[in-house]
């Protein structure tokens, strides 16, 4: 996986990643597909602004992005890599557990989240997935990700 995008990246926009996830708003995690390679890794960002709707209940006067949705926009980010291939094509990935989580920082309304998943291992519809997401070049947050792809 290369460290940054690469030059002639394959990326996504909203509509194209709606075509792949399932997930919609307010549930859809990522905002953009800076670069993947179907099957293998990818690169998504995500701009964390004060509208999410689960900043007003957490927590009010000072809004924290849940680390459980930053798993899952790390989640997601790993879906896109999986769901890209042809076999795995209008499929749905479901979240099977998660290995080895650190948090590292809170992120808060106006971080931009880079987020990597690379697809480390893969036994027929079950696989796991290592993520790391950044803000400002510095992780917040590193975990494996066990999914499962369904029909």
């Amino acid at each position: 996986m290369p460290k940054v995008p690469r030059d002639n990246a394959n990326a996504l926009d909203l509509a194209e990643i709606m075509n792949i996830l399932p997930h919609r708003a307010p549930f859809l995690l990522i905002d953009k597909v800076l670069d993947y390679e179907p099957g293998k890794w990818a690169i998504s960002r995500k701009c964390v602004t004060m509208d999410e709707p689960f900043f007003q209940g957490h927590f009010p006067g000072h809004p924290v992005m849940p680390g459980v949705l930053i798993l899952e926009a790390m989640a997601q980010t790993g879906a896109v890599a999986a769901l890209g291939t042809p076999e795995d094509k209008g499929k749905i990935a479901l979240f099977g557990g998660v290995n080895k989580c650190r948090f590292k920082k809170q992120v808060v309304p106006g971080d931009v989240l880079e987020i990597r998943c690379e697809l480390i291992k893969r036994h027929g519809p079950v696989g796991i997935g290592a993520g790391e997401a950044k803000v400002d070049g510095k992780t917040v947050c590193k975990a494996e990700i066990v999914f499962a792809i369904s029909d």
